[in-house]
This record gives C-alpha cells, structure tokens and sequence, in this order.
C-alpha cells in the first residue's frame, strides 16, 4: 500500500503550522520548562479550536471521526516547534477512553490535559500539570494518583511522573498505545526537520578561513545524511497511521518501523545539528537547543528502538 498526502492533508498541516508560527511556541515551551503552564495551555487550546483532537474520536462521541494520516501530520508540526505538555497522550486518551467516562468532550475542548503511563518506561508525562491522569498496565488502564516528586527529563519540557493505579477504567489500550507510538513518531520528526533546517541555514552563515562551513564537503554529507534519513522515515509514518488506521492490506509492521526511523533520523539530526552548530548548540538560550533536546526525550517513548525492531521482526503492531 502507498500513500501520499493530499491537498487537504497539505492543507491542514499548514494550517497548523501557521497558528503554531502565531503562537510564540518557544516561548511556551520555555515558560512550561520554568513552571508557568498558561501559555502552553492557550497554545493547545487553539490547536484544539482546529479540530485536532477530534481527528481521534468517532462522530457518535462528538469528535470528526478517524484520521491517524491528519494527526500524524499535524504532530510533525507541533514536533516541529517543541509544543509542550503532555499533548500526545492527551489525545490517544481521547481516541480510546468510552463516552461514558464522562472525559472525551472535555479533552475535545482543549479546556482538559490527560496524560498516561509509558508502559515501558512507567512514568507518565506531566501528570502533575495535567487535569487526569491514567495507568497503563498490558491490556488493562486505571487511574492514576501521583506518587512522589515529578523528575526532570532531557527535555526541560516534560516532567516525569510516577503514578499508582486506582479504580480501572473500560478503554480502548490497543488504540491509545497506537496512536500514542505514531504521533510520538511524527514529533520525532518534525522536530528532525526542525534541527535539518537550523543546521543548514547556520551552515550558509558561519564562516571559517572565508568561507561558509556549508562550503565544505564534510558538512554537506552530514547534512545530506540526515536529509535522507527524514525522507525515509517520512513515507514510514504515514504507512503506519493506515495501520493505525486499520486499513485493508495495511502493513501493520509500519507502525513501530516508523518509530525506529523517526527516531533514528531525529538523532541524526541532533548530532549532526551539534557538529554543525558548534559550543552555540549547548546554550538553552538558542532555540534550536529545544527540538534538539526534544528529539532525545522522545527516543524512547513510547517504544524504544529494541523494541520498534523486536515489533518489525514479530510482525507485530504495537512495540513490547
């Protein structure tokens, strides 16, 4: 099966992206990481007043319907510019969680932040910013109550929490799992395109012995490298949102080679972004720190490589 995107798929994206531009995301991911949350909040309120997270849920729970290709894209664009807040898990709670919980229009709203537990790493992500939050445990989701002091990630962005299951909850984990991995992927590559894009155009004005370093033949293969790298994970994702999907003759192997390609070919664009960059990619001052660090956080979330690639050979959909 091949898919490509399509005017409205292009259109949406840029939809996105232009409000995400307006936004000031920087500065939102910045205000996150020193504890004021209002202006992340306002920024996934407004990515919420474009339909976004009702891409997820069926018109008969009040959401738009079923779209992983349209999240996917749109997540390569919060990826893009370091949104935060636990916005992945906001919205694959919202695709799985039953009306009757009473959550899914408050999640539609973007008034309401949820977040969930890694299963594989057992923290889940700004739980004590976020208004519920939930404990994934193989096929079963119960709540969750914070237990203990949020720890920091590499990502200055996200805080992670431990949290002790409670009452169990009816949901759809299958989904929630798929949706988390794929809208993971796609932030892992946008913030890769992100740092692509800083390291060539800081390439084309940093000079050395008169020249451009993009001049130079070893800056251009590494530079090439990572381009090739984005191209191939690209048609990957979106292979995996008709898994997720669950489309007729969808290879369901797609879904965590995505991940191990987004995340592969986002760390290439952060050593790479590093290299280029010099000692001015290790000041938190300059904006390309924040997909670089960003790109590391989400290595492993949500299925580490290991597993993405124990998942392909398996045949599986969904990383152990």
């Amino acid at each position: 099966m091949r898919f490509l995107p399509d005017e409205d798929h292009r259109s949406y994206a840029a939809t996105v992206r232009r409000l995400l531009a307006d936004a000031g995301p920087y500065e939102a991911a910045r205000a996150w990481a020193a504890g004021d949350h209002a202006p992340g909040r306002a920024l996934w309120q407004a990515l919420a007043g474009t339909g976004l997270p009702a891409l997820a849920v069926p018109e008969e729970r009040g959401g738009i319907g079923w779209y992983p290709p349209e999240l996917a894209a749109a997540f390569v664009e919060i990826g893009r510019v370091s949104a935060p807040g636990p916005l992945v898990e906001t919205v694959a709670l919202a695709a799985g969680l039953p009306a009757a919980s009473g959550w899914t229009a408050r999640l539609l709203s973007g008034d309401r932040l949820a977040t969930v537990t890694d299963p594989a790493a057992g923290y889940a992500v700004d739980a004590q910013v976020a208004d519920v939050a939930f404990v994934l445990e193989g096929d079963g989701l119960a709540t969750g109550t914070v237990a203990g002091a949020p720890s920091r990630s590499l990502d200055p962005g996200r805080h992670l929490v431990r949290c002790v299951p409670g009452e169990a909850v009816a949901a759809d984990t299958c989904r929630i799992r798929a949706l988390a991995t794929l809208l993971t992927a796609a932030q892992l590559l946008g913030a890769g395109e992100a740092l692509l894009q800083g390291s060539v155009d800081y390439a084309g004005q940093r000079r050395q012995f008169g020249r451009p370093v993009g001049s130079f033949q070893a800056v251009k293969h590494q530079l090439a490298n990572v381009a090739v790298a984005l191209e191939f994970a690209r048609p990957l994702l979106y292979g995996g949102a008709l898994a997720v999907r669950g489309d007729t003759g969808a290879d369901p192997r797609d879904l965590p080679a995505a991940k191990a390609a987004c995340a592969h070919a986002a760390h290439l664009a952060a050593r790479t972004a590093l290299q280029v960059h010099g000692a001015l990619g290790y000041t938190d001052e300059y904006d390309l720190t924040l997909p670089l660090r960003k790109a590391r956080a989400l290595h492993g979330a949500w299925g580490t490589p290991a597993a993405c690639q124990a998942a392909v050979l398996a045949g599986e959909l969904l990383p152990g």
